[in-house]
């Protein structure tokens, strides 16, 4: 049997301890500092923050998850998020929870439903 076969259930109780002791540790003070000198460097650029920013909450992420049972390798890191995200659509909790967490490596989005402003369609008519 693999390490794999041998992973923790994941219920949303146990999700949300995890994602509040991962948000607790990425706002320790040295993480803090990385994150921000990361920023300061990748401004708002999506590509940019998938590879500096990214590994940094992924690394805090995967340094919590190994108390809880779950291996430390990227396959545990995967299967981890793949149970994350069942219960994100069953635990407004657990989904708030995750969007903190990606909120530090994604850039805000800002929905727009039409890609043409009402000044555009005004003046074309």
């Amino acid at each position: 049997m693999s390490k794999l076969d041998q992973l923790p259930s994941l219920t949303s109780d146990l999700a949300i301890e995890i994602l509040k002791k991962t948000i607790d540790q990425l706002q320790l003070p040295e993480n803090i500092q990385k994150i921000d000198e990361a920023r300061d460097n990748v401004g708002n650029e999506m590509l940019k923050m998938m590879q500096f920013i990214f590994p940094i909450v992924m690394q805090v992420q995967i340094d919590v998850i190994k108390e809880y049972g779950y291996p430390e390798a990227r396959e545990g890191v995967i299967k981890f998020s793949q149970m994350l995200r069942a219960l994100e659509r069953e635990d407004t909790e657990v989904a708030r929870l995750h969007g903190i967490i990606k909120s530090y490596y994604l850039p805000p989005v800002s929905a727009h439903t039409n890609n043409e402003s009402s000044e555009d369609r005004t003046s074309s008519n």
